[in-house]
This record gives structure tokens, C-alpha cells and sequence, in this order.
């Protein structure tokens, strides 16, 4: 099957097969009145109509774009979906005073929703999963990372990460599933965390690669969580499964926690609102990722990465929605965009890289997405806007309004097509 895109105001796109950095993110190739070829489920043709119908039999379908901006789909490299319960009691509390940190210590955060996700069964994790999937891709979407993490006990980390499987299975958008029993110590084994790294590299790692569940490994590398020593246990036995490292890193505190994931040859590194400067370096000169997530920061109302630095020493930034239920609760990756300008000082231009082609580059997957351009997996986003600055400039609403996933159109006029 062929798809043909046309009525497009602009195509606006990255470029390339792997991340770019520094003046680079900025850079987008705009084409006017373009239109798109899709053939199967790759893009084979991005220019002008003329040029396209000398070269082309005509398609078997064709979208229109009505005057309105066509970029890539959204790759959120950053989130944490298969979970039950929700916190709003504690978004309350802090709204009233409480920090995050105190409402950890009193029995809520991590915990709160390792209990309530324990307790779910697999077809209610997967009703709330697949509704965030929708959601995710009603807002363009077309790519996800998803961590465990919630589990923290051999059954519950296999349970999260088979209804990924399953999910990816029913849904139209791409899942790459990410383990993290490395998330939190939990309650039973606060006495002896070391004792609890011994139990994920002994029992829990290897249950999640027997069923090959997962293709990357995160750990939380963070003063009362796991230490640098610890981390380093953790990710030196996820070697062994061949799996992509990420990092939650120097989020509260400036633990060396980027030095760290140059160290380990990390694909990327989360958080980084205490990152130094010795860290930015250390992540430029390793050509780690650094995922931005500027949602925690409003939502938690504290400091935003460091992006700007970030970006002008050379380091390529993503942007994630870190979509969980105590400190970033949402799918949209627009919504991300316009904080990442608002808050974190990225332009438009960085930031729909930063949400497309080096988001996919943190997944591994930028030699296929991120960018519509032939050879590349037709993966496209129709906004209801003239240019791709409308994300950040018309903020606050949704201005998606067709989704083609792998050539194949998933969202019409805002909805999702029954066959997706």
C-alpha cells in the first residue's frame, strides 16, 4: 500500500541517522508545499508534487494536510506507564507546602504506587496502559520508551513488563520496553539495600531476559536510592542481556550521576537538574543523550535541567514526558515541548528535534525515526497549525490532527481509526 501526504503549508524535519548536537538541533530542513510519499511502511519521497507525479503512479490513498505543518511523530524516550493508583492526594499536599521528599519519607511516592500496582491484576494494568497509549498518540505520539519499576519484586517487574509486550502487540504505537528494578529499594529490603542489588542480579535481571521482556535497563542513581557503586552492580550484570543503559541521574543532588553514564557507556541520561560541569563534559565527550524532562520541574514547581548549557557544550537533548503518577502526570509530548522552550530555554527549532530524531537516538532507533525523510519509517504528524512553532506558541491545546504510524493512517481528524 501507498500513502501520499499532500496540502501540507510546510514538511518540517531533522535530519539524519543519529543525534545531532550543539548548532545542529536547531537546524530543521523546511520544505514548502512538499508533499510525502509513504510506500509499505517507509517514507520513499519528500518534494514537489510535480516532481513526485513525473516519477510516481498515483497512490492508494492519500491525506490531506489541509494547510497545516507535517513533522515527525513524537518519540517519548522517557516514561514509566504500566502502573495502577494514582497520587492526587499527594499533588494536594504539595500544593500545600509538602516537598516530594517529605511525602516519600512519610509512606507516599515511589512506594505508594508499588502497592497499588502489586495489587493490580494483568488485564486491568493493561486497560490503564493501553489508555495512556491512546492518549500518547492523540497527541502524536508515535514511539515510546516504558519502564518497569514499580513492581520492585520478581512478580510484579515481570508482570508490568509482559503487559508492555502485550500492549505493543494491540496498539499502534512503538513500545520499547526498558526493566527497572533498579527504581527504588522497597520497604522490605530498606534495611538491606546491597542485599537487594543482590536479589535483582540474581533472580530478577535474568526472569526478565529468559522471557526477553526488555531491551534496555535504567537505574536511579540518586543519594537514598542506589548509590554510584551500587548502580555500577546493577549495570555491569545488565551487560550481560545486551541491553541499552539509561540513568535517572543527579535529579536532587549533584552525585556525579552524568559522570557516571559517560563511564557506562549510557545511551542516555535523565533529570540532570544538578548536573555539573564536569558532567556536561563528560556527557559531550561520550555522546550521551541527555533527556530533559521538564515536566517534573513544573510539576514539582523546582529548577529546570540546564538545557541551554546542555546544548551549547555540545551534548544532544531529548525531551520525555516521564509520564507517571507522582511527579509528571502526562502523555503529551506538545505539552513537554512548550516547557522545554518556556522553562528550560530551547527554541522551537531544538525542541521538535529534541522530541523527534535525538529522542529516537536515545532509543536506539534514530537510524529509522525521528525524521521524515526516504529510507526512513514513515512515522508522521499532521498538526491543525501552519508551522511546527505553533506547538510551543499555541500552547495548551491539542493541535494534532492526523497520525500516520509505519504508513498507515492511525488518527483522522483527531481520532483514532477502530483498525489501529
Amino acid at each position: 500500500m501507498s500513502l501520499l501526504v499532500t496540502g501540507a503549508r510546510v514538511v518540517a524535519t531533522p535530519r539524519g541517522r543519529a543525534a545531532v548536537a550543539g548548532r545542529d538541533q536547531g537546524h530543521l530542513e523546511m520544505s514548502p508545499g512538499a508533499v510525502v510519499r509513504c510506500e509499505g511502511a517507509d517514507v520513499v519521497f519528500v518534494g514537489d508534487r510535480g516532481e513526485h507525479d513525473r516519477s510516481f503512479a498515483p497512490a492508494d490513498e492519500a491525506l490531506d494536510a489541509a494547510g497545516g505543518c507535517v513533522v515527525p511523530g513524537f518519540v517519548d524516550p522517557h516514561t514509566h506507564l504500566p502502573f495502577a493508583g494514582a497520587r492526587e492526594d499527594e499533588f494536594d499536599r504539595r500544593l500545600a507546602g509538602e516537598t516530594y521528599a517529605e511525602i516519600a519519607a512519610a509512606g507516599g511516592g515511589i512506594v505508594s504506587t508499588v502497592a497499588a500496582t502489586r495489587r493490580a491484576g494483568f488485564d486491568e494494568l493493561l486497560a490503564l496502559t493501553l489508555a495512556r497509549l491512546d492518549r500518547q498518540l492523540l497527541t502524536g505520539t508515535t514511539t515510546t520508551e516504558a519502564k518497569s519499576g514499580y513492581g520492585l519484586e520478581l512478580e510484579t517487574e515481570i508482570k508490568q513488563l509482559r503487559v508492555l509486550r502485550e500492549a505493543g502487540r494491540r496498539h499502534p504505537v512503538e513500545i520499547a520496553a526498558t526493566a527497572m528494578p533498579g527504581h527504588e529499594v522497597p520497604p522490605e529490603w530498606r534495611h538491606d539495600p546491597d542485599a537487594y542489588v543482590e536479589l535483582v542480579v540474581r533472580e530478577i535481571h535474568p526472569a526478565i531476559a529468559a522471557e526477553g521482556l526488555a531491551e534496555g535497563v535504567d537505574v536511579f542513581c540518586e543519594r537514598g536510592v542506589f548509590s554510584p557503586d551500587q548502580t555500577r552492580r546493577l549495570v555491569a550484570d545488565a551487560a550481560r542481556f545486551g541491553w541499552r543503559v539509561h540513568l535517572h541521574a543527579d535529579e536532587l543532588c549533584n552525585l556525579g550521576g552524568a559522570e557516571l553514564a559517560a563511564e557506562l557507556g549510557a545511551a542516555s541520561a535523565s533529570h540532570l537538574l544538578h548536573v555539573s560541569d564536569a558532567g556536561i563534559a563528560a556527557l559531550a565527550r561520550a555522546g550521551v543523550v541527555a533527556v530533559a524532562l521538564p515536566g517534573v520541574s513544573f510539576f514539582l514547581r523546582d529548577r529546570f535541567a540546564p538545557v541551554r548549557r546542555l546544548v551549547d557544550a555540545g551534548v544532544a537533548v531529548a525531551l520525555a514526558t516521564d509520564c507517571n503518577p507522582g511527579s509528571s502526570h502526562t502523555e503529551s509530548m506538545p505539552a513537554i515541548m512548550a516547557l522545554g522552550c518556556l522553562g528550560a530555554g530551547l527554541s522551537t527549532e531544538e525542541a521538535l528535534t529534541a522530541a523527534t530524531l535525538n529522542a529516537a537516538a536515545a532509543l536506539g532507533r534514530a537510524d529509522r525515526l525521528g525524521s521524515i525523510e526516504p529510507g526512513k519509517q514513515a512515522d508522521l504528524v499532521v498538526l491543525d497549525a501552519p508551522s511546527p512553532k505553533h506547538l510551543v506558541y499555541h500552547f495548551g491545546v491539542n493541535l494534532v490532527r492526523h497520525v500516520v504510524k509505519a504508513g498507515r493512517v492511525v488518527v483522522r481528524d483527531g481520532r483514532k481509526l477502530a483498525h489501529s
